[in-house]
């Protein structure tokens, strides 16, 4: 109904019959969002048991017995990581240090020259991010940059040669076909596969690099690291994976074999959508050399600013975490009832494609749901219609976001594809808006 529309009275019907009509359709999906709301409930408990089981999963693996390497539980790595030991009257993160250089008498044997090469904010950060990815593991390395494109491009760029061939998903992160031409136009043989049934290992033999991204964004398939990694090493491969979706709480890549953890820490690592920020994780000394001088020569670096806003948030990620895998798993089971809803992917759910192998290797499943509608309109009347929502890329921030992925081009996905990041809302609340906005969309 427009809003110049009249009563049967003929007066203008305005804001007062709109608030009648909202409230009448809330009644119409109340005993909805109700039966949603007890899904909900059940649903924390169901991730949280299935968090229960990877943990002990994985921790049949590491010997951690429900705590990691460094002895305590991610909650408190995450409120502690990185803090410098206790000064009387200083601060407990200090504030960012903003230095193009440093004092430098005599010969430069300290470890700040140069704003290029190190800072104390970064080296905070770092610090934090290897203790997240890599607890208990003092022979990891973590280096900080500008973006994940420029983490996931110091890694691909730094140890590739002409001549050598490197393997990357043909699903992956829509910024890697670009990755891809440029890697060949320098004469590296690329090769390409899905993720889902760990298809990259046909295409393995002679590979300098494997590149792996699991889940895949923005699909959501997954794949064997462990299996991966042992396949590629036995061929004589590195082995890089993109941990952004899953984070190091949801997954730690090193400890399944890989040799290098990337991600964007623009996303769910920091969480608030205020910071630009990747970063590598790895063990090999020479290999993280040839990172750290990619990053010189290149000048990918985070502001101080940046890095300290990052260190800041990541105090909060255990808790962002845990709610926003619990409300995704809410939101994709509430999606699972509705008939317009296919395609739909979380790996949370029990009778998702790849769940099993996720309940294998993540010890939480992500705040990323995917869906597609009918078509292409259908999807853009129900973006418009959501309340809580708002219609932005990226992911893994407190507010929640929806985007129709196709139309950025760059990804095989349909039309009516849907990408939804589930933030830190009220689950029933948000489940609520999302069955409002479809019913809306219908018409």
């Amino acid at each position: 109904m427009s809003d110049c529309a009249t009563d049967d009275a003929g007066g203008a019907t305005g804001e007062p019959a709109r608030a009648a009509a909202d409230a009448e359709e809330t009644k119409e999906v109340a005993s909805r969002v109700t039966r949603a709301a007890g899904r909900t409930a059940d649903a924390v408990d169901e991730v949280a048991n299935a968090v229960d089981k990877a943990t002990g999963a994985v921790d049949e693996v590491t010997g951690a017995a429900g705590r990691t390497t460094a002895g305590t539980g991610d909650g408190t790595r995450a409120v502690r990581a990185g803090l410098p030991d206790p000064v009387k009257y200083e601060p407990t993160l200090p504030g960012p240090v903003f230095a193009a250089h440093f004092h430098l008498p005599g010969d430069p044997t300290g470890p700040y020259t140069y704003g290029r090469d190190e800072n104390p904010t970064w080296t905070l950060l770092e610090r934090a991010v290897g203790e997240l990815e890599a607890p208990g593991q003092d022979d990891a390395e973590t280096l900080v940059f500008a973006s994940g494109m420029a983490a996931i491009s110091a890694v691909l760029f730094s140890q590739l040669r002409t001549g050598d061939v490197c393997v990357l998903p043909d699903d992956g992160y829509q910024a890697l076909p670009l990755v891809r031409a440029q890697l060949e136009a320098y004469g590296i043989d690329v090769r390409t596969a899905p993720t889902g049934g760990d298809a990259q290992l046909d295409v393995l033999d002679g590979a300098r690099l494997l590149w792996i991204e699991t889940p895949s964004n923005p699909g959501l398939d997954v794949c064997d690291i462990r299996r991966l990694a042992e396949a590629a090493h036995a061929r004589g491969a590195l082995v890089a994976v993109d941990n952004t979706l899953a984070t190091p709480l949801g997954q730690r890549p090193l400890d399944l074999g890989a040799d290098f953890a990337v991600a964007s820490g623009t996303k769910q690592l920091t969480g608030h959508g205020d910071v630009l920020l990747g970063y590598v994780v790895g063990r090999d000394a020479e290999a993280m050399a040839a990172v750290r001088r990619w990053r010189k020569i290149v000048g990918a670096i985070p502001g101080p600013m940046e890095a300290w806003l990052a260190h800041r948030s990541i105090a909060t990620l255990q808790m962002r975490v845990a709610r926003q895998s619990a409300t995704a798993l809410a939101v994709a089971e509430a999606l699972r009832d509705r008939p317009e809803v296919t395609g739909l992917r979380y790996p949370g759910l029990p009778d998702d494609p790849s769940h099993k192998i996720a309940a294998r290797q993540m010890r939480r499943f992500g705040c990323v749901v995917s869906f597609t509608l009918p078509t292409r309109a259908r999807a853009d009347r129900f973006l418009d219609a959501l309340r809580l929502v708002d219609d932005a890329t990226s992911f893994g921030g407190v507010r929640s976001t929806a985007e129709r992925r196709g139309r950025w081009g760059g990804d095989a996905v349909p039309e009516g594809f849907i990408r939804l990041s589930v933030g830190a809302e009220d689950p029933e609340d948000l489940v609520a808006d999302v069955l409002r906005a479809l019913d809306a969309s219908a018409a």
